[in-house]
């Protein structure tokens, strides 16, 4: 059999080969976000990025890399200053480092819960600290990203009441003097190690205990390697959803309204899964045998605090910062 193809057929058949070869390059032509961030592809948050890119998936490729895969805990902003990451989970400890102003919002018993946080994030003086991080870093701040108040917990069966009882305890506290000084204030002795290796750190007794939102002790299995949970609440839990103020420009206006509404809408999706689960995770970690209690709250708050007014952090904060927000 033979195949006689009109000119007319050939002009049609080629111009849809072309059309079809181009459709790979149009898709490629989406500028590629690579977004890094330090918990596991099993936390709410991962959820929550899941959201985020699909929502955001006509006009970007979005590529997430989770559990400190991409770039350990701590590096993330760095990274997205040298251009080698688009969008980052950054936490505000990392960014007071070089902005000092900034370890205001890292302060033991400063925000009231994550509706505190976030309603400060929306304000003036919220807009003041964020500012801040796009002109002295190139980074531009989408939003709080809540995961949980923060609570001690112990190997052990000391029963912690107040400040005093965790003195010679070496409590886990991520990197940085910002965190290292929290674990100060709370009356502990606080060790510096990577969140990866807390389990094994409970497990062979090279820490005795460590602080984080109950989601995290669920999601690392702390709860196994632990006895007790100390409802301490000593800091409301928070990251910063982040983007690199050069990709940020370079949007334009109309995608930038869009990108903004996408993160605020999976920012309120995680926010309340975490709330959620928090009250849900305080009977499961009890029915597994931990022993979870309150201490002198008052007693804590009044140490912490006092440590911190005292201390140098609170001479880079911003004058009459404090009174806004708890006015707020």
């Amino acid at each position: 059999m033979t195949f006689k193809a009109t000119r007319r057929q050939f002009l049609v058949g080629t111009g849809l080969a072309a059309t079809a070869a181009a459709f790979p390059a149009f898709a490629q032509d989406k500028p590629k976000l690579r977004f890094s961030a330090v918990f596991s592809e099993q936390d709410i948050r991962a959820e929550m990025m899941k959201m985020f890119a699909d929502a955001i998936k006509d006009d970007f490729t979005f590529e997430g890399y989770y559990g400190g895969n991409l770039f350990k805990q701590g590096t993330e902003l760095v990274a997205l200053q040298r251009g080698n990451l688009e969008m980052g989970n950054i936490a505000p400890q990392d960014i007071s480092k070089q902005i000092p102003a900034w370890s205001i919002v890292t302060a033991g018993y400063l925000f009231r819960d994550a509706a505190h946080v976030k309603a400060f994030f929306a304000s003036e003086a919220g807009a003041e600290l964020k500012k801040m991080t796009e002109d002295q870093l190139g980074v531009k701040v989408l939003g709080p990203t809540y995961f949980g108040v923060r609570q001690v917990g112990l190997k052990g069966d000391k029963e912690i009441k107040t400040p005093a009882d965790l003195a010679g305890v070496k409590l886990r506290m991520p990197g940085g003097d910002a965190w290292q000084f929290l674990g100060t204030a709370l009356g502990a002795n606080p060790t510096p190690m990577a969140y990866a290796e807390v389990y094994t750190g409970l497990q062979t007794g090279a820490i005795d205990g460590q602080d984080n939102p109950l989601p995290n002790v669920e999601n690392m299995k702390f709860y196994e390697v632990m006895n007790q949970i100390v409802l301490t609440s000593h800091l409301v839990g928070f990251d910063l959803l982040t983007i690199s103020k050069k990709v940020w420009d370079d949007m334009g206006a109309e995608k930038q309204a869009k990108f903004q509404a996408a993160a605020d809408a999976a920012i309120d999706f995680s926010t309340e899964k975490h709330l959620a689960r928090e009250k849900e995770l305080l009977n499961s970690f009890k029915s597994k045998g931990l022993k979870i209690y309150e201490p002198d709250v008052a007693a804590f708050r009044k140490h912490v605090q006092e440590q911190y007014l005292a201390s140098d952090l609170a001479k880079d904060w911003p004058a009459g910062m404090v009174d806004k927000i708890n006015a707020l």
